[in-house]
């Protein structure tokens, strides 16, 4: 209490029993329990293999990219909730992906990785798509600027890896509306339709 008071954090919740008052973060748990429950099934674990999943799945879900740290256009790195928790993003081992292999094959620690992986893969697009939407309905479509933080959705990504980009070039048409951008990225430079990314901010 003498922290938060020290440090004027102020606590503001919603009203028991209320998940519709939570926004995207409540959407985006109903999503990974829909995807969890498509993924797992009936499966059984043990302790530490329930640990182990929840655990994986937890640094999924606090890796997703929120607003970047400065105006740099050099700068790739975001805000993620796992700086809330641990002061830093997540940093995940690259695996080599099990997603197209037979379970019966594996040991143990593959069998919890494949279903990582697989969730990662569902709930990371279902999240993307959910952005977009929302950026359709919520926000005026107004142009993208020089220097904009993007979310670029990109396939086959290991689990908590998010392809980051900074806009450095815009091809208006002939309506001046923004439909084609160059992107920076750690990877090169991309030009890619504005359909391929949500621009962060991440607004509730």
């Amino acid at each position: 209490m003498r922290f938060f008071a020290e440090e004027n954090i102020e606590w503001s919740f919603i009203p028991p029993r209320s998940p519709n008052w939570g926004g995207l973060w409540e959407a985006n748990i109903k999503a990974f329990k829909y995807h969890f429950k498509c993924v797992a099934g009936n499966s059984k674990f043990s302790y530490e293999e329930l640990l182990t999943l929840t655990s994986q799945i937890e640094a999924i879900l606090n890796s997703r990219p929120l607003t970047s740290l400065s105006a740099d256009v050099d700068d790739k790195e975001v805000l993620t909730p796992a700086h809330f928790l641990i002061g830093r993003s997540i940093m995940a081992i690259v695996e080599p992906s099990l997603i197209d292999f037979e379970t019966n094959r594996f040991n143990v620690w593959q069998r919890i990785l494949k279903l990582v992986q697989t969730i990662w893969k569902r709930w990371s697009l279902s999240y993307l798509n959910g952005l977009q939407q929302r950026k359709k309905l919520v926000v005026n479509n107004e142009n993208l600027k020089i220097g904009d933080m993007v979310l670029i959705r990109e396939e086959n990504l290991s689990p908590c890896k998010w392809l980051m980009g900074r806009v450095i070039a815009l091809y208006p048409g002939r309506d001046n509306k923004v439909r084609v951008v160059d992107v920076k990225t750690s990877k090169g430079i991309y030009k890619r339709s504005i359909n391929k990314f949500s621009v962060l901010p991440i607004e509730n």
